[in-house]
């Protein structure tokens, strides 16, 4: 028989045993354990002391409560049963139970009097003073110092479930605040994750505008020494061809071999100058415009400049993935330099640009249909690694270079176009050369 069990007992009007809740007398194990797990909690279980206490002592009223300032969090402070084991509201106190009930909250639970029928019994918990129970008994006789015993018992037991009780709660709220604060700092990180990722993006983008600020600078002075100086040279060159034109038509038919090299001579430079004029255009229009920040976009305005001279398309395969903009710049200047080979050497009509992104590999390739031989070129590429040239002989040598510095490498195949591929790849994430430097002014002369 559980003490539910003797709870429901009760409630079909038998009398409730006392030595089976408390385990006193009948030399049982208490069931008290069992109690307080019941559903209905502590209240429930402080009613049932409470009429237990009642129905031993024929009480016409039993109170149950805490004194102020103890188990603060325990809930309820106080409980009342009359004769009939039901529970009475506070506003329907009597005054001397509502008198008892005050006694006790202020701590004052004094020691039962001998020849009275007041009953009354200390709450404690480890010795402290919790509490008490209050009584007024209708037995013939006073209530042996056994009975005491065991209404002291009940007593105690109900300060542990009501102890019990407040340590949940206390539990239960450090859970809860627990949770709260988990919830918080979860928020916190997200917060966090965002503005630090915001924070790498405003990176990137300043150290972009930098570099754009740097190769503007070096658009607009480029122009100004392709203005002031070459094209003044080319200028000079075709004034040159111009009178010697005119001296080969002096010598008549003697001089009719050399008039047509002359001009020939004269179409080059006209070509010659309009190339410079377009390029001097060029370099003004990036400069007075936003520069592109993607590497595809980089790529896609220095194809640009090569039409309509030269059929170039861009094309981009899988995410494209932001990277440094320093690897950005040399990508940008191994293409442009291979761009200006095969614009220059190979007599190509058309070129392909490739941007292949892999989760750990970045490939940048330039095939074209031109007359190159990727044998040759590797051959060049070793003599001039191996002898000190000239600035104007080192455009392979300088594409291998920039390949270095950011950790990749540089080969030459057959292009399925018909002429040569040059492949760069680039492992991901860039990891630089121990000796790289940032981009300086000097570092974008022409190779």
């Amino acid at each position: 028989m559980t003490a539910a069990a003797g709870m429901n007992d009760h409630s079909r009007g038998e009398p409730p045993d006392l030595a089976l809740l408390t385990g006193v007398r009948s030399g049982k194990r208490s069931y008290y354990r069992e109690f307080i797990r019941t559903d209905e909690g502590p209240r429930s279980l402080l009613e049932e002391v409470a009429r237990t206490a009642g129905d031993h002592l024929s009480a016409p009223w039993v109170v149950l409560a805490l004194c102020d300032g103890s188990l603060t969090r325990a809930r309820p402070r106080f409980v009342a049963v009359d004769g009939t084991g039901r529970a009475i509201e506070d506003a329907d106190l009597l005054e001397v139970v509502r008198a008892e009930l005050q006694a006790i909250r202020s701590g004052s639970v004094e020691p039962t009097e001998p020849d009275t029928s007041l009953i009354r019994v200390r709450m404690t918990l480890e010795g402290q003073l919790v509490g008490g129970l209050v009584a007024i008994h209708d037995l013939p006789a006073p209530p042996e110092p056994g009975d005491l015993s065991v209404l002291r018992v009940l007593a105690n037991q109900a300060a542990v479930a009501l102890h019990t009780s407040e340590q949940y709660q206390a539990g239960l709220e450090l859970h809860q605040r627990a949770r709260r604060l988990y919830d918080e700092a979860t928020e916190q990180n997200r917060n966090l994750t965002l503005r630090t990722n915001e924070l790498r993006a405003t990176e990137q983008r300043l150290v972009a505008a930098r570099q754009r600020e740097l190769l503007d600078a070096e658009r607009h002075r480029i122009a100004r020494e392709l203005h002031d100086s070459v094209s003044q040279f080319v200028l000079s060159a075709g004034m040159a061809v111009e009178m010697a034109r005119g001296d080969a038509a002096d010598l008549g038919p003697a001089g009719a071999d050399l008039a047509k090299q002359l001009d020939r001579a004269k179409h080059l430079t006209q070509e010659a100058i309009q190339q410079l004029r377009d390029a001097i255009y060029a370099l003004h229009h990036a400069a007075s415009g936003e520069s592109p920040a993607t590497l595809p976009e980089l790529i896609s305005e220095l194809a640009g400049h090569y039409r309509p001279r030269l059929q170039v398309q861009v094309r981009v395969e899988g995410g494209a993935t932001p990277i440094d903009p320093r690897a950005d710049h040399e990508l940008v200047r191994i293409a442009g330099e291979a761009l200006f080979n095969v614009a220059t050497h190979t007599q190509a009509q058309r070129a392909v640009i490739r941007l292949r992104y892999r989760p750990d590999l970045l490939v940048l390739s330039i095939a074209d249909d031109g007359t190159g031989d990727p044998v040759t070129l590797s051959r060049l590429l070793r003599i001039e690694r191996a002898a000190m040239t000239d600035g104007r002989h080192r455009g392979l040598a300088n594409m291998a270079v920039r390949a270095e510095k950011v950790g990749g490498s540089i080969a030459f195949r057959r292009a399925r176009l018909g002429g040569v591929r040059i492949e760069v790849r680039i492992p991901l994430p860039v990891r630089f050369a121990a000796d790289f430097t940032d981009i300086h002014p000097t570092d974008l002369e022409p190779s």
